[in-house]
């Protein structure tokens, strides 16, 4: 039996609470990615806030997919998410928020409907992505689709490119099911295990993985053909880790990878 919006809802909202607790969890044990995943839990509990900030002031006037119609209602959570980055946020990314935080309504309501309804593959936006985020997790949990373009290869739900890619059911040679994740709504798809989801190459001689001793756990699964890579999180392994967030313990692969030359198809919660 599926359960009645509200529970829905209320359980998107829960769901932020579980990715600061992992990120709490994983920053004690990660000295080299503790700072990202500290902010990255300070973020997510910001979302669960503006989350449930929403879902209780519109219960009885529920959110539409259309972001014209509900931008006059996320003024107030969008703000509370701009001041908490900029309180907790990496230096620039900080200064941004904050001048964000005290825009005119119009120039806030304004950015984020340009990042709606832009090219998405060029434009990259991690304070919208990072502000509509409780929004497109609501929407998804009412089992609405955005009034957004959507493209092969980006996510079913919101049409945002994909951002961390995880395997699960059994090692490799046990024929492991690839998923692809979207850190703007929340939503996971299965995707061809070889296959570039930026442009689709499928010679698997084109597409070479990289691992780290360090962290035998994730890989750089990437495109020789448009030098894009998506990031990968063996669940075979460990069928605890969430996926957007143990991401960000192999910051240093991310790293690594924009040296070498290679570009991420869409930024994690690090920014890289």
């Amino acid at each position: 039996m599926k359960k009645p919006a509200a529970a829905e809802t209320a359980a998107a909202a829960q769901g932020f609470e579980r990715r600061a607790d992992r990120a709490r969890l994983l920053a004690g044990d990660s000295p080299a990615a503790a700072d990202a995943l500290r902010f990255a839990a300070a973020l997510f509990g910001a979302q669960g806030e503006a989350a449930a900030a929403l879902e209780a002031r519109h219960s009885d006037s529920p959110l539409t997919a259309s972001l014209a119609q509900d931008l006059d209602r996320l003024e107030g959570p969008v703000r509370s998410i701009y001041r908490a980055i900029a309180a907790r946020g990496p230096e620039a990314l900080g200064a941004e928020a904050a001048e964000r935080e005290g825009e005119d309504p119009s120039v806030l309501r304004s950015r984020l409907s340009v990042y709606w309804a832009g090219d998405l593959r060029t434009a990259e936006d991690y304070l919208s992505r990072a502000a509509l985020r409780p929004y497109l997790e609501l929407i998804r949990a009412r089992g609405l689709v955005p009034n957004r373009i959507h493209r092969r290869g980006h996510c079913p739900g919101c049409g945002a490119p994909p951002a961390i890619s995880w395997r699960r059911d059994g090692s490799d040679a046990e024929g492991a099911r690839r998923y692809l994740g979207c850190l703007l709504c929340g939503a996971e798809w299965l995707f061809e295990r070889i296959l570039c989801p930026s442009c689709f190459e499928e010679d698997p001689l084109k597409l070479p993985s990289f691992q780290s001793d360090k962290h035998p756990a994730a890989r750089v699964e990437a495109c020789e053909t448009c030098q894009r890579y998506v990031k990968s999180i063996d669940l075979s392994l460990d069928a605890r880790p969430i996926p957007e967030v143990d991401d960000l313990v192999s910051l240093s692969m991310d790293l690594w990878a924009a040296e070498e030359g290679w570009t991420r198809i869409e930024p994690g919660w690090a920014g890289v």
